[in-house]
């Protein structure tokens, strides 16, 4: 049986070039080919026990960036904590000046705008996006429901503030994404719990709906405080997500329980599930039925 492999210590745990270790004679073009290592971009390999996470493609994609280009977007916005703005699989968004040639590449989105020295930092290595700076390309490049659920996490992990997201909008005002920015930064909500909250929070307020509470208090019988995760406490009318959008099994059980104890206290409760249809609609019957006029 041939000898295992055995990692240089050099590349143990590690991002490379590909071409630099071959020319130290770290490896052999085999060995670099091997289970050992993952390919992730063009020239660019990781020890193969590495997470395989949006984190680990930014930093790839960080190994070939020329100077003034740097991890915008979604993908800063993961960097910034957001778990959910990217996966393995999904394209790095970079922004570059358009004084700043990038041609196209594979696992990468290139967007071409102008953007100040001070709006980029550099951790680890990897030049990203200042706080700010990533949730107005976010509010730009994405959806609105995708961005709002983005930027709701950054206010929830206090990697910005309202105020200092109210301050950017007035800054920029006149700028070609204020328009989007400033719809997506009026419907953001730091009490937001998941991506499929805010998701969901966004369709109601722009059908028209009254705009929830996020995490309202309601104490029930024994004393107990539940939070709803959307309420209307106007009109005792709360909604709630199924346990199956969590990722812990024993949620479902205790959100039967929480649903049962907002009903004993005269609470009209919507609950909602992966496979829900119409939300809207049941959510405007059940403020109908309590007393809610458009």
């Amino acid at each position: 049986m041939p000898p295992r492999h055995t990692r240089p210590r050099e590349l143990e745990w590690r991002l490379f070039r590909g071409s630099t270790a071959v020319r130290r004679g770290l490896l052999t073009p085999k060995q670099l080919r091997s289970r050992a290592y993952v390919h992730l971009r063009y020239d660019v390999y990781a020890d193969a026990r590495l997470e395989r996470d949006h984190e680990l493609a930014c930093k790839a994609v960080a190994m070939r960036l020329p100077p003034g280009v740097a991890i915008a977007g979604p993908s800063a916005a993961h960097l910034w904590g957001v778990d959910h703005a990217g996966g393995i699989r999904d394209p790095v968004h970079v922004i570059a000046p358009t004084s700043v040639w990038l041609g196209p590449r594979h696992g990468v989105r290139v967007h071409r705008a102008d953007v100040a020295a001070e709006e980029i930092v550099r951790t680890g290595g990897v030049p990203r996006t200042t706080p700010l700076r990533t949730a107005w390309d976010v509010a730009a490049w994405c959806d609105l429901e995708a961005a709002v659920a983005i930027i709701d996490r950054m206010l929830a992990l206090n990697v910005v503030t309202v105020d200092a997201l109210d301050g950017t909008t007035r800054r920029r005002r006149g700028e070609r994404s204020t328009r989007r920015a400033r719809e997506a930064f009026a419907l953001t909500d730091a009490g937001a719990q998941s991506p499929p909250e805010s998701h969901v929070r966004v369709r109601l307020v722009l059908a028209g709906l009254p705009r929830p509470v996020t995490q309202h208090p309601v104490r029930v019988r024994g004393g107990r405080i539940v939070h709803p995760d959307l309420a209307w406490p106007e009109f005792k009318v709360a909604l709630e997500y199924d346990g199956q959008w969590h990722d812990d099994p024993r949620q479902f059980h205790r959100d039967r329980d929480r649903l049962r104890w907002l009903t004993e206290v005269g609470w009209l409760v919507v609950p909602v599930t992966s496979t829900s249809v119409d939300v809207v609609r049941t959510v405007r019957e059940a403020l109908r039925s309590r007393g809610w006029r458009p």
